[in-house]
C-alpha cells in the first residue's frame, strides 16, 4: 500500500481554513478483504501540517468501504461472518441478472457499510479509541487495484 499524487489539488485555503488530499492506493484481495489503514492515514495526516480539524477518508467506488473496528483476527472474522448473514453471497441479486458479473451482494454490503468516515483531528492526532483502527472493507469478487481519497479540513 502506498500513496500517490493524483489530480486532486494537495492544498487549498479559505479564509484561515485549508484542506489537503492525498490519494492512499491498495492491492486487495475482495471477498470481505480487511486491510487496516491507520499508518497511511496517520502518513498523509503529517505530510497535510494541518493540526486540527476534520480527516474524511473515502473509497470512490460502489463495492468497497471505510470504517473503524480493532484489527485483531478474531473481530475480523466475526465481521466477515455477520456481514455474510446480513448480506450473503450465495443468494440470487437483480444486479447480477442484469450484469452478469456476479457481485450484487458486494454492492449491497457497500450501501450498507457506506464509503467513507470522518474523523476528528486534534492536535496533531487522530481521535482514534485505544484498540479503534481505521479498515477499508472490499467486498467485489475479484482481486481489485483500490484508490482511497483522504482529505482534510482545519487548520
Amino acid at each position: 500500500m502506498e500513496s500517490r499524487n493524483s489530480s486532486i489539488p494537495k492544498f487549498k485555503q479559505f479564509r484561515g481554513m485549508m484542506t489537503f488530499s492525498e490519494t492512499i492506493s491498495l492491492s486487495t484481495k475482495g471477498f470481505s478483504d480487511i486491510l487496516d489503514i491507520t499508518h497511511h492515514v496517520d502518513a498523509v495526516t503529517d505530510r497535510s501540517g494541518i493540526k486540527n480539524g476534520l480527516v474524511t477518508v473515502m473509497c470512490s467506488g460502489s463495492t468497497g468501504s471505510v470504517t473503524t473496528i480493532e484489527y485483531e483476527s478474531g473481530v475480523i472474522r466475526d465481521l466477515q461472518k455477520a456481514i455474510e448473514k446480513i448480506v450473503p453471497s450465495n443468494i440470487p441479486y437483480e444486479h447480477d441478472k442484469r450484469w452478469g458479473d456476479g457481485n450484487g451482494f458486494s454492492h449491497v454490503r457497500a450501501a450498507l457499510m457506506k464509503p467513507s468516515l470522518t474523523i476528528p483531528l486534534i492536535k496533531g492526532r487522530l481521535a482514534l479509541g485505544t484498540w479503534q483502527q481505521i479498515v477499508f472493507i472490499d467486498f467485489d469478487n475479484r482481486k481489485r487495484e483500490r484508490h482511497l481519497i483522504v482529505q482534510i479540513m482545519g487548520e
